[in-house]
């Protein structure tokens, strides 16, 4: 058994597995059987354990029992199963693009001349751009009572005091309102999402789709089922996601509002294909998808006066086969994870001379604005767990906050500390405006704000968008 290395912690958490696990510098949390010390991931470190276990051939990350090898493999998550009818192999990867194959330089690697080459190529293509965001920290009525929970630790109220924001800064816009359909990407255990149900609670023809690419524990989904709402998780990627294949989104034709929470790198990009791309893209190849009922719905409640909800100003597609889009509300982060082959802004990169040589430099420098400048605040009480998910958050919050990508030693003599904090923001900065950029050209008026202070989340801007009025 590994064994602490000084961080103080001193023991495992009552009933939970005894193993230390050296990379988290923690006890492994998983609960234990009655009389066994060691979780069934960690048996192998009991010296008294008789079975062996080896990794899953289909996903290493995991273990099994050598023995019971057969049957596991036939209910093992990471098992190939049947695609459901919405998923469309690479629907929203992005065109395919002669740059995307190029060979990505380490920053290691680079010289003094070819970084200050860089870092004036990126002062340059920022020229003009607002640097600096408008500060829009909000909250809303229904998550006050959560807000002052005292049951709530350090890390639960950064996540509400973030969902509050969003939900503010989503009822500013006119987006929190019913009859509509909010589309989570990246959902995880489907909070944002619940939080959005709690504000619009008592409205009618509210309806959620959760999609998030791995099963996920501590779903607040089963929360709603009998809440007059319809939640359907979709455990597929983003990026093989076909909307207008979604039957939940052909009985209701609903206008979309897509939402998320830390929607990593390219993950946001492909969101945004997904939304406004994939489905209109895809209706024009299959023909025999039922007709939409949305206009039908909107006329009876025009007859009954009864429709008081504010119109959505997206326009839909001449034929009228997909959803119309009412507006997003994305938390951005982890920049360092974009590809050049998913992103929606290459028009904006090469209207400034910049391409994929660029992108890939830019997207690996913007690691450099928070890298470092996080402080882990882990849990040292001893307590245990409150059974919701909470003792994921922190770890959660610290993966999107640091930049995954080392900042090599050399690069102190060649760029200082401040001077790589500014330039990883000024990427994310450029990244990010190339979203906008794709936006408006949709037919959307979008805009970056800060919506919660550096001390909550380093990763604090939130990536918005309407439809352009016409009026």
């Amino acid at each position: 058994m590994a064994e602490p290395t000084g961080d103080g912690v001193s023991a495992p958490l009552p009933g939970r597995c005894g193993f230390y696990v050296e990379k988290k510098k923690r006890y492994c949390k998983m609960v234990v059987a009655s009389g066994k010390t060691f979780c069934g991931e960690h048996a192998n470190a009991d010296k008294e354990g008789e079975r062996e276990r080896i990794p899953c051939p289909l996903d290493p990350k995991h273990t099994v029992f050598k023995d019971n090898l057969t049957k596991h493999l036939k209910k093992c998550n990471s098992r190939e199963k049947p695609h459901p009818v919405y998923y469309i192999q690479d629907i929203n990867a992005g065109p395919d693009d002669d740059e995307d194959e190029i060979d990505e330089i380490p920053l290691a690697d680079r010289g003094k001349e070819e970084l200050d080459s860089l870092i004036k190529k990126l002062k340059k293509a920022v020229q003009g751009l607002n640097c600096k965001h408008e500060e829009r920290i909000l909250s809303h009525p229904a998550l006050c009572e959560a807000l002052s929970d005292p049951k709530n630790g350090d890390s639960a109220f950064k996540h509400l005091k973030q969902q509050a924001s969003l939900l503010g800064n989503m009822k500013a816009l006119g987006l929190l309102v019913p009859n509509r359909c909010f589309v989570e990407f990246g959902a995880g255990k489907g909070k944002l999402s619940h939080w959005i149900r709690v504000a619009l609670q008592g409205s009618d023809n509210v309806h959620f789709l959760l999609v998030e690419r791995s099963s996920t524990r501590f779903k607040v989904d089963g929360k709603h089922k009998s809440a007059g709402s319809m939640f359907e998780r979709l455990q597929v990627d983003i990026q093989h996601l076909s909307l207008c294949k979604v039957p939940l989104l052909h009985e209701e034709g609903l206008p979309l509002i897509g939402v998320g929470k830390h929607l990593c790198g390219a993950a946001t990009d492909l969101a945004l294909r997904c939304m406004l791309e994939s489905a209109q893209s895809d209706s024009s190849k299959h023909s025999d998808q039922p007709p939409r009922k949305r206009l039908k719905q909107e006329h009876q409640r025009e007859r009954e006066g009864t429709d008081t909800e504010p119109r959505s100003a997206a326009v839909e597609t001449e034929t009228g086969d997909r959803p119309a889009v009412s507006g997003l509300a994305v938390a951005l982060c982890c920049h360092h994870r974009c590809e050049w082959k998913h992103y929606v802004g290459k028009e904006f990169f090469r209207e400034r001379g910049l391409g994929a040589v660029e992108f890939a430099a830019f997207q690996r420098m913007s690691s450099w604005a928070t890298c470092g400048l996080r402080k882990a605040s882990d849990r040292r009480d001893g307590s245990p767990p409150q059974g919701d998910g909470s003792e994921q958050w922190e770890e959660e919050e610290e993966e999107h906050e640091q930049g995954g990508v080392a900042i090599p030693s050399s690069l102190d003599g060649i760029v200082s500390a401040e001077d790589r904090e500014h330039v990883g923001r000024l990427c994310k900065l450029l990244i990010d405006y190339g979203r906008v950029d794709y936006l408006q050209r949709k037919g959307f008026t979008s805009s970056l704000q800060y919506y919660t202070s550096r001390d909550i989340s380093l990763e604090n801007v939130l990536l918005t968008a309407v439809p352009t009025s016409t009026g």
